[in-house]
């Protein structure tokens, strides 16, 4: 059974849906697809008819979490979703595995009272629940803090404008310690016996410390041999506290040694706005098919073939300071690459993005990827 909705679905999935005939919720934006895309929609009832006789659920977008409390809530899947999207709730059910970990959580009218002078630096400000790093902030400093709380109080209403309250409820702030180390993107889920299956695993690579953005995630054979098993193992010792079951997340981690520290764990889809889709690209696998159908990909075969290969995908965020008018120049984009899997324009005017490259480089030219992580993107606007 799958959840649709705003603000972007790719033509990637929606051929999927179509050539699958999987179950698709009817809404006024699904509908709207339907016009291009034969999809296989079914009404309210028949949704939750399925989901409550164990038909697999995968949601899009984090704005259809709004319908599984309306129509499940009184399910497992809804407190498994609450567990997840609260990220100071997350850090209070796995204190047991971190007992030196610093966090606190923290009323958003409270942020301007809080004196950090004494606290470790630098740490992490975010919100409790949020997405699409909205109101992330790494703090160095006091001077840090004090413009970090005049940008929430900014920002606020512009937040809450562009997405659901239940997306990026503001109302309180987690403060924790800045974790160290490579940080990872992992599609999951866990089948019906609460076993994590691994359907593929990012690098995120920063331009900075204080880089928090999205823009350049990676993937391969190297990072898949690598973390698959320590991974899996991971995976079950969380689930060992949270007991879920048939379930796909999109979790972020940080490992440093043999530290394995989760950032958060997003619910029901797996990476957002279908940039799961890399796994296609990369390794010929349909994450949301794997998922429904309860097959596991064998990497062994998968990865044979596939050696000094690295897999990228690119966001294209709109510079923060976007000149009227401005357009962006995808064909000078496509050609700074030099191989581009697919080029994805995005034409939604809310989201802060152009749109998404994915590519494929050897593993020891990446002087593209340098360049591109440190670029603002202005030069591929005209």
């Amino acid at each position: 059974m799958i959840l649709l909705d705003r603000p972007y679905v790719s033509k990637h999935f929606l051929n999927y849906l179509e050539r699958s005939g999987q179950p698709v919720l009817e809404t006024p934006f699904t509908a709207g697809l339907a016009r291009d895309y034969g999809l296989n929609l079914v009404d309210d009832a028949e949704a939750e008819k399925r989901c409550r006789n164990g038909e697999r659920l995968y949601t899009s977008s984090e704005n259809a979490l709004e319908w599984i409390h309306a129509h499940l809530g009184d399910m497992p899947v809804a407190r498994h979703i609450d567990a997840m999207k609260d990220k100071a709730a997350l850090r209070r059910l796995l204190a047991g595995m971190y007992p030196d970990f610093f966090f606190r959580e923290i009323p958003v009218g409270e942020l301007g009272k809080t004196d950090v002078s004494g606290w470790k630096k630098p740490f992490i400000l975010k919100p409790s629940v949020g997405f699409f790093s909205l109101g992330v902030y790494t703090i160095t400093s006091d001077d840090d803090w004090t413009a970090a709380v005049a940008d929430i109080e900014r920002n606020l209403r512009e937040s809450r404008d562009r997405f659901p309250e239940s997306v990026v409820d503001q109302s309180s702030f987690l403060v924790e310690e800045y974790i160290t180390g490579e940080e990872f993107a992992v599609d999951v889920y866990f089948d019906g016996e609460g076993e994590p299956v691994i359907l593929n695993i990012f690098t995120h690579r920063f331009a900075s410390l204080s880089d928090v953005s999205d823009r350049l995630y990676y993937t391969g054979k190297d990072v898949i041999e690598a973390n698959k098993a320590r991974f899996e193992a991971f995976f079950r010792k969380v689930n060992a506290l949270m007991g879920i079951r048939d379930f796909p997340a999109h979790v972020e981690l940080r490992v440093e040694g043999d530290r394995i520290l989760p950032i958060e764990f997003n619910a029901m889809r797996f990476a957002g706005l279908c940039t799961t889709d890399m796994a296609y690209f990369a390794f010929g696998i349909n994450t949301v098919d794997c998922y429904l159908n309860d097959r596991k990909p064998v990497f062994d075969a998968i990865l044979r073939g596939r050696e000094g290969k690295i897999y990228s995908m690119v966001i294209l965020d709109k510079p923060k300071s976007l000149p009227p008018s401005s357009a962006f120049d995808y064909d000078r984009l496509a050609a700074h690459f030099a191989k581009v899997l697919e080029l994805r324009k995005v034409d939604v005017p809310e989201l802060p993005v152009f749109g998404f490259a994915f590519t494929e480089s050897d593993a020891g030219r990446t002087e593209e990827l340098d360049t591109i992580l440190q670029s603002d993107l202005t030069e591929f606007l005209r």
